[in-house]
């Protein structure tokens, strides 16, 4: 099957490689939720809004994203992804631009957080099952790379959102990418589909041991596991943290650290990088030393990044960089290494079905992050008291991983 299957008129081998660029280009226009920090301030402004209000878009958009990439799992495995993820892109594109029509707070979260959401998750799901059905010998780093458009997504956007909201306000920009977003996605989605049955890369043969151990896993009995309960309490650990660091990125630059609007800007676009890298960094992490070793190193970047931050305040320009650049490197690290290790551990068959059962973790570690912060500014009047939570997760989560993530026993 592989010797004669073409993708892109190319042997399969080398024209999988396009699928991995398709889902970076999509995800790229997915990713800009990681620019939400810089719409919060005018959004909470424009609306006479808290803190603990103005990240409740971002919380309910990571929230519903999760929701709908595990309702969509099922969708995707039976349908094929190209359907989902095309009527998703429009879900998407909808979602931003009724946030132009939004009157308070609460009506950015419906539109841009419920909708915009909901579409994220119906299309998420279908780049990340092609290329780990293509990608059977390479996991980690073809989902990595495929993610690391979503992860990178604010180094363009983020730049891009804070110029047209200087010009045009939050809500008129929230239209203007909304329109760009659904035309792209739309349209890369059409070319997205599975390998045929039987399909596996030119000179490589699964091994025969890892095989056997994974192919009766239902999404069901995956969750039987105590590796499925590691695999989970360490994704929602690692995005915990990650999530709410990225929410309130521009906003401790400016209230804590007290940098300006455009430098806070352009260091959420540096950020993004390193979000972007941790993917194909951790992804093939995960292939190289194993999910264990690789979430462990995730944590310790954690816990380093938290306790930097408890010494941080005012002019601790580079601290503050040095910081979230781990953040935003170990949650990119967490959206390679939450599918690899599904795939690894419980195999491609209901591949989709069962990561949207994993992925429901980083839903919750949105809303877990969102609640941290916003409590912490609110009680204690600085976000800095956010990150004695984050130290202590990640301690609790080097000793899980250690533990229980390992593959399943047969």
């Amino acid at each position: 099957m592989s010797d004669s299957t073409k993708v892109f008129g190319m042997s399969a081998n080398a024209g999988r490689w396009v699928f991995v660029i398709l889902g970076m280009i999509i995800n790229l226009c997915l990713g800009a939720v990681y620019a939400y920090s810089v719409f919060k301030g005018p959004l909470e402004k424009l609306f006479n809004a808290s803190a603990k209000q103005g990240n409740l878009p971002f919380m309910v958009f990571i929230a519903i994203f999760a929701l709908f990439t595990f309702l969509a799992g099922r969708f995707i495995d039976k349908l094929g992804p190209r359907i989902v993820m095309i009527i998703g892109g429009v879900i998407v594109g909808l979602g931003w631009m009724l946030a132009k029509f939004s009157g308070s707070i609460t009506m950015v979260m419906i539109t841009y957080g419920i909708i915009g959401g909901a579409g994220v998750g119906l299309v998420y799901g279908g780049p990340v099952s092609v290329c780990t059905k293509w990608f059977p010998d390479k996991k980690g780093l073809a989902v990595g790379l495929a993610l690391l458009g979503f992860g990178g997504s604010a180094f363009i956007t983020a730049p891009l959102a804070k110029a047209l909201i200087a010009s045009s306000g939050p809500l008129n920009t929230f239209l203007y990418m909304g329109a760009g977003f659904l035309v792209v996605t739309v349209i890369l989605s059409m070319f997205m589909k599975f390998p045929p049955a039987g399909y596996k890369p030119a000179g490589w043969n699964p091994p025969a041991a890892a095989a056997g151990a994974v192919r009766s896993f239902t999404a069901g009995s995956m969750m039987g596991t105590s590796s499925f309960f590691g695999l989970w309490i360490c994704y929602l650990f690692g995005t915990t943290a990650g999530l709410m660091a990225i929410g309130i990125s521009a906003t401790v630059g400016r209230d804590v650290i007290g940098l300006d609007i455009g430098t806070a800007a352009f260091l959420v676009s540096i950020f993004a990088i390193f979000n972007g890298i941790g993917r194909p960094i951790f992804g093939a992490l995960a292939d190289k030393i194993t999910p264990r070793y690789a979430a462990i190193v995730t944590f310790v970047i954690i816990g380093i990044a938290s306790l930097m931050m408890l010494g941080a305040g005012k002019g601790s320009t580079a601290t503050f960089a040095v910081a979230f650049c781990g953040f935003w490197l170990t949650l990119g690290g967490w959206l390679a290494i939450g599918p690899a290790s599904t795939a690894s551990f419980f195999g491609l068959e209901g591949y989709a079905q069962k990561y949207g059962v994993v992925f429901s973790a980083y839903g919750l570690g949105a809303i877990v992050g969102g609640i941290i912060s916003g409590m912490a500014k609110d009680t204690f009047g600085s976000y800095t008291a956010a990150f004695w939570p984050t130290l202590i997760l990640s301690v609790v989560g080097i000793i899980i991983a250690f533990i229980l993530l390992r593959p399943p026993k047969k």
